[in-house]
């Protein structure tokens, strides 16, 4: 499944800003009033329809004188009303399991689009475009994490995958990214944003590792032990310099008109979680974002992932063709993901996010005041799933 988010403008609801959650909390009130009768009926539904089923088999094993018979057409009219109540109660439970999972898949939606909620298309002058693209056919559940927030330090870009899939790896994602959220607006330098995020899992895993083992009664010795995530921290200044600290994750790639070509080669951190950060964290210094260049950000799943023969996909030759007539954010991604599914026969073995951030920075381009993030005058992209 593939999910492109761009332009999805974030802000207060109009009728919001003052009040909003006692506003919230009241509509909900109000909805689950409204609908506990369909509720209440539903269930009913459920729990008497095969009970007049099984009402029904039972009477006519019993009362009707023709099933008392011995004769063949007795036997096969009874036979015939057996295994028309079992289809129907198959049938029945077939249809309860459907709805429970629809709504589990929705619940999961709701929840990952709050976790991920779709980036604005302009952030202080900078075009920003993100896709997720699951190895799990109607997945909507999964590690990868990507932000992109102005602050007055500059604008901060974080992209993580976290270890694993499902709920739990939702949950981990969701403690990286509140943590994110919060810090780059109160640090001035990127270090010490790294430290909070690496504070905000190692509790999550210590909370999370108690509730799993609620006997232990202690804290686990390693709780991160098999628990990891690769994260790649990046700052772009106000004249395009570029700041990085990368812990374990692959180096972004620098865009231009017909090339592409990694951002740095060094040696990256280890991943957050089975090692302690060392005491200096200097941020590598990757040069500066000129205007009309672009950021492609990008998680393990898309370098790779392997053909039937074995073979890795070719990043970078793909990058250089999604680039080769201009840098065009929504074209990076199509052209990635068209290759993506070509090359692997659409047999993905890990998920796939990625992001893409151009520098517009120019008089004709819309740019949001430092610390915050302007909007199109256009209607917004909506999340496309494929």
């Amino acid at each position: 499944m593939i999910r492109i988010k761009a332009g999805s403008p974030r802000g207060p609801r109009p009728g919001v800003a003052s009040g909003g959650r006692l506003g919230t909390a009241v509509a909900r009130g109000v909805g689950h009033r409204v609908r506990t009768g369909p509720r209440r009926l539903g269930r009913a539904f459920s729990v008497g329809l095969p009970t007049v089923w099984g009402a029904t088999v039972v009477t006519y094993k019993l009362a009707c004188p023709f099933a008392q018979q011995q004769a063949l057409g007795a036997r096969i009219a009874g036979s015939a009303v057996f295994l028309a109540a079992g289809a129907g109660l198959l049938l029945h439970v077939r249809h309860l399991y459907l709805r429970e999972l629809r709504q589990a898949r929705r619940v999961a939606g709701v929840a990952q689009s709050v976790l991920l909620r779709p980036l604005p298309p302009w952030v202080d002058g900078l075009r920003v475009a993100a896709a997720q693209l699951s190895a799990d056919r109607g997945a909507t559940v999964g590690g990868d994490l990507y932000e992109v927030i102005a602050t007055e330090h500059g604008v901060r870009i974080v992209m993580g995958d976290v270890r694993g899939h499902g709920l739990a790896a939702l949950a981990t994602a969701a403690a990286v990214l509140g943590s994110f959220r919060e810090a780059v607006h109160d640090e001035s330098e990127l270090a010490p944003v790294l430290r909070r995020l690496d504070r905000a899992l190692a509790r999550h895993l210590r909370e999370r590792a108690r509730e799993e083992h609620p006997s232990s009664g202690r804290d686990p010795q390693s709780p991160a032990a098999e628990e990891f995530v690769t994260l790649l921290l990046l700052e772009i200044g106000r004249e395009g310099e570029l700041r990085v600290l990368n812990c374990g994750h692959p180096w972004p790639y620098l865009l231009d008109r017909g090339g592409a070509a990694p951002v740095d080669s060094a040696e990256p951190l280890p991943p957050l979680g089975p090692f302690p950060l060392p005491e200096d964290l200097p941020a590598t210094d990757c040069g500066r974002l000129e205007p009309g260049q672009a950021l492609f950000l990008h998680t393990d799943g898309a370098e790779e992932a392997r053909d039937p023969q074995g073979r890795f996909f070719p990043l970078a030759a793909a990058l250089t063709e999604a680039v080769r007539d201009d840098v065009v954010p929504q074209r990076v991604l199509r052209t990635l993901f068209a290759g993506l599914l070509r090359h692997t026969g659409a047999r993905l073995t890990d998920d796939v996010a990625l992001l893409v951030v151009r520098n517009d920075r120019r008089g004709d381009a819309p740019s949001g005041a430092r610390g915050t993030a302007g909007h199109t005058t256009t209607g917004p992209h909506r999340t496309n799933h494929a």
